[in-house]
Formats: C-alpha cells, structure tokens, sequence
C-alpha cells in the first residue's frame, strides 16, 4: 500500500530503536497486513507514542511512504482488552513473534486480523491458554495456503478412520501411508477425528494438536528462531511446546 494511509486498524508486533529518538515499529494492519514504520521522536521523554505504540493495543494509524519503511504521522489509542497473566502475556508474545516473523509485508489478510483480534480477546479471559493458541495457530496456517482437515487422509482421499494410525506433514496435510519424509507418525484415528468435531479439550487431543501444530509451525519458520519460546524456559512449558 503506497501513498498516505489514514486511520487504519493495526496492532504492534514488534519495535526497536531507530537511530537516537525514534522507533522502527512493525504492525499488523487490516487492509495493509504487516508494515514497518518509522514514529518519529517517539523515543524522546516528552514523546507520548512510547506508551501508545505497545503491542495488544487497538491502534487506529495514519502513515505515508512508498518504500518498505513508512513514516507514522499519526497514532489514536482505542479500548481494549489487557493481557495481564503471565501466561497471557507471554502467549501474546508468541503469537506476535510468529506473525512478524512469517507473514509477508504488505500482504492483507482480513481473515486473520479478525482471528487476531478474537485470540487477543480470549488470551485476556482465560488461564487456559491452548485452545486459544491452537485456534489460532489453524487460522493462520489457513491465511497462508497450509489449510487441511484433521479427518480427510489426502493421500488417499478416504476420511480417517478410528482404530487406524496416521501421519502429518505441512505440505500435504494428513496422510495413511508415511514415506521417509514425513515428519510426524503415530497419529491416531480416533484422536483426529474428535479434533475435527472441535475437541481441543482432551488429553489426547491436546497433544495431538500441539504435535501436529508444532511441526507446522517450525515448517514455517524455516530455522528462523522463536524467541518467546525462551520465556516458557525457567519452569514452564511454552504454549506450543511438544
């Protein structure tokens, strides 16, 4: 999107120093997707954009530019809700992480705004964090062309069937028949079948989705590091950890 932008939806992803007093921000908008800006000034003392560009936080933006860094002209604070647990908090950050580190700049996806905007939401009304998580660790394997069903085998094309055991892998989904490069086996029939009714509730099924979403994930990121992973270190488990 080039040009000047006026009052556009966006959250903050991510931001760090640029040169002395200002901020390299990328945000996550609704018609733009991911955008990097440049606010100006916003790290001096006197700046208010240091406390309103943080992330979680409904922004409404005015930006102009036409390189691959725009130049924030204006920033309006709206409600919304607070990620105050710990764990909420540092799945928010995962969450962030993986869109500025896999989605493509300049590619909108409406979609998964929305889907954002809901897993914000959710992370802020529970303690139980990874169904929210896997919901949205779906949506956004669907906003990027990795979409499948957890009970259709693609390889034969035959739904899946309880007693059986199958395989997952991030290019071709569900499979009966493993090859030597499919990258996680055991899955059982049942389990996915439940997880297509929207079972996320289950032991079994937690697991098995963590798994498969897992595998997914790292497929994504191609090596690229995940660093709120670290934050799950000192006596947690990581929300996606398997």
């Amino acid at each position: 999107m080039a040009g000047s932008v006026q009052q556009e939806p966006a959250y903050v992803l991510h931001r760090r120093l640029w040169r002395e007093t200002s901020l390299q921000v990328d945000v996550f908008t609704l018609n733009a997707g991911r955008v990097s800006l440049i606010a100006r000034g916003a790290n001096s003392a006197k700046s208010p954009l240091k406390a309103q560009l943080q992330p979680f936080q409904p922004l409404m933006l005015d930006w102009t530019g036409r390189g691959n860094l725009k130049t924030l002209t204006q920033t309006d604070v709206r409600s919304g809700p607070s990620l105050s647990r710990t764990t909420a908090l540092y799945s928010g950050l995962y969450i962030n992480e993986l869109l500025q580190r896999v989605l493509p700049a300049a590619d909108p996806h409406p979609s998964l705004f929305a889907a954002y905007i809901q897993v914000i939401t959710e992370l802020s009304e529970t303690d139980d964090v990874e169904p929210v998580l896997r919901r949205f660790e779906c949506s956004f394997a669907e906003a990027l062309g990795y979409r499948f069903a957890w009970d259709i085998a693609t390889d034969s094309g035959a739904g899946v069937e309880a007693g059986q055991s199958y395989c997952y892998d991030p290019e071709r989904g569900i499979l009966l028949c493993p090859d030597e490069n499919v990258r996680l086996r055991n899955l059982s029939g049942d389990t996915l079948m439940a997880l297509a009714s929207g079972d996320l509730e289950s032991p079994d099924c937690r697991r098995t989705a963590k798994r498969v979403m897992r595998v997914l994930v790292d497929y994504l990121l191609q090596g690229k590091p995940l660093h709120s992973r670290s934050l799950f270190s000192h006596g947690r488990r990581e929300p996606n950890e398997s």
